[in-house]
């Protein structure tokens, strides 16, 4: 189950008769969501269903599972094609992410709900906490395009822009906002980039209206 959970299908491709993960993942990213759901269900019993539902998408994403997978070293033990691991395959958020639902589903498969539940929640739980203390807080790019709707900035757009080879490649982003620039960001992905230069965006964005700007032509 192990090693079914780390084949990629690049790697079928290569080997005929070798299944992928792609059953487990599926069967993982339910596990996960009802995993998650549940614990901020019966946890979180003040939050109403909007920021229930935003709590969680903060933490069932491909950044986050990314992000574990990272820390859980999956990406050495990944089974790919010759091309995919030429190409950096290893490192990128997709593979990573859906290795790790993947992961969930075998556990689930071979140990039952009480154990995959506990696996799980012991490597979600930090993300959660830290998500409950403002649920939806990490996505900036909501968040700036709600702020900017209230003020009638129009919606914010993005600029990306990548350098470095395909095994390592790095993105900047910049979120222009009434028709300036208003943010800046860099990540490993085009995704990350953007949250974080609409993150810079809203601070920015925020900090001109304290100080009355926009608000002669856009109150």
């Amino acid at each position: 189950m192990l090693t079914l959970a780390l084949t990629h299908r690049s790697f079928c491709a290569e080997n005929p008769a070798t299944a992928s993960n792609e059953r487990l993942e599926f069967l993982g990213d339910s596990v996960l969501g009802l995993v998650v759901t549940d614990y901020i269900y019966t946890s979180y019993t003040d939050l109403p269903e909007g920021q229930l539902a935003k709590l969680r998408a903060s933490v069932v994403n491909t950044a986050t599972l990314a992000d574990l997978g990272t820390s859980l070293d999956v990406g050495p033990l990944l089974r790919l094609g010759k091309g995919e691991d030429q190409s950096g395959g290893r490192e990128k958020e997709s593979i990573l992410a859906d290795a790790v639902e993947a992961l969930f589903g075998a556990v689930y498969v071979d140990a039952g709900w009480p154990a995959a539940r506990q696996v799980i929640l012991d490597l979600t739980l930090g993300a959660i906490v830290d998500a409950a203390e403002q649920p939806g807080r990490k996505d900036y790019k909501t968040q700036l395009q709600e702020l900017t709707a209230r003020m009638s900035l129009g919606t914010p757009v993005y600029e990306i822009s990548g350098s470095g080879p395909d095994h390592d490649k790095r993105f900047s982003a910049i979120t222009i906002v009434d028709g300036v620039a208003r943010g800046h960001g860099a990540g490993t992905s085009k995704k990350r980039a953007e949250q974080v230069a609409a993150r810079s965006a809203y601070a920015a964005v925020l900090t001109l209206l304290g100080k009355g700007e926009f608000r002669d032509e856009h109150s």
